[in-house]
């Protein structure tokens, strides 16, 4: 694509990622129905597209995975995906006009394989942008609904559905899921002041290597889907979402540290190997220093994150935060924010356009 050609629109979209998934493998197509809580979170996943017009020659789509330092034209299209499949799939989705030409440019600062759902936010975050050059538009869950169906129908993958909806509906979220993959969303909607103090307290430490679905994974995925949905391992995560959720609205700290705690227990339940040597370390490390609560983020296993849920001092976190990044050179505390809002789609007037030309919709 020719670099002095202005775009005619600049479309911009941004998705949280999601920490402390409490209720995790209860929304898998093997649990057949499930509860599950999670928070949204800053870093986003972006997704920027710069539209042209097309008459048939040169590159139409132009993928630029910034993170991966990547840029290159898609081939074939209809014909499968190779370079960036999640991408190139979701592209393929939307079906966008033929007479338009465009470069998405993706980007987060979430490190790849946190086990933060960031593929689930980059694929929200680029259906959406995607969205604006469609007729119509996608609700919220709608977007949700088409990104787990990138991973699951278009690249066979396993893959629950709470990453997605979290992403984009953003905010803190009860999610039951009634029927596979049909589920509602019930925001919990928090006081500013206990909204404040649970962004004070929360950590994300990145134990410095990207989560990769094991020989581990796939043997509990057959366990579970052996025993049926109401077995008594699957039944122990889904407690844990309603007594995060109860435990929020109460504003009680040590109750959600507690189902923390009771949650990552339950996936050490389904295989130990779930809860890593990492993970293991920056827990001791975190009891040292009077933590309330932590959970190995998404399935666990090697590699990924934990979210920490601190005591009300303020010094005692820095501390922590501190003792766990010297403890081991790989280990990261990667600052969040919580996110009220989830997906969220604008654009930018390119020079040379005004609002009224076509360039704005």
């Amino acid at each position: 694509m020719d670099s002095d050609r202005q775009p005619i629109r600049i479309i911009n979209c941004v998705a949280p990622i999601r920490v402390c998934d409490n209720g995790g493998w209860t929304d898998t197509w093997f649990a057949e129905y499930g509860a599950i809580f999670n928070i949204a979170v800053y870093p986003y996943a972006e997704a920027q597209i710069e539209v042209f017009s097309y008459d048939g020659s040169g590159d139409r789509i132009v993928i630029f995975a910034e993170n991966f330092g990547e840029r290159y034209t898609v081939q074939n299209e209809g014909l499968g995906w190779d370079r960036h499949p999640l991408l190139e799939a979701a592209i393929e989705l939307m079906h966008v006009p033929d007479d338009l030409a465009f470069q998405v440019t993706i980007y987060s600062d979430a490190p790849a394989g946190a086990s933060t759902g960031t593929s689930a936010a980059v694929t929200v975050a680029l259906l959406g942008a995607l969205d604006r050059l469609t007729p119509g538009r996608l609700t919220a869950h709608e977007v949700a609904h088409a990104a787990h169906r990138v991973e699951t129908e278009l690249l066979k993958q396993q893959c629950g559905i709470q990453d997605q909806l979290c992403s984009a509906y953003g905010g803190i979220n009860y999610i039951e899921m009634h029927k596979y993959p049909h589920a509602a969303v019930s925001p919990i909607y928090l006081s500013d002041s206990t909204w404040w103090e649970l962004e004070r307290r929360l950590l994300l430490i990145y134990f410095g290597k990207s989560h990769s679905s094991s020989q581990v994974h796939e043997k509990v995925i057959r366990e579970l889907e052996d025993a049926g949905p109401d077995y008594y391992k699957i039944n122990d995560l889904r407690q844990t979402a309603p007594k995060s959720r109860d435990a929020l609205y109460a504003g009680d700290f040590e109750a959600f540290g507690a189902a923390m705690i009771e949650n990552t227990e339950a996936q050490g339940r389904l295989h130990p190997d779930l809860i890593s040597s990492d993970a293991q370390d920056v827990i001791e490390l975190a009891k040292q220093y009077g933590a309330l609560g932590w959970k190995v983020n998404g399935a666990g296993g090697d590699g990924g994150s934990v979210t920490l849920l601190c005591g009300a001092l303020s010094h005692q976190r820095r501390a922590l935060r501190d003792a766990i990044e010297g403890s081991n050179p790989m280990f990261r505390n990667i600052p969040i924010y919580l996110s009220r809002m989830g997906l969220r789609v604008w654009e930018t007037i390119p020079r040379g356009h005004s609002p009224s030309d076509g360039s704005s919709k």
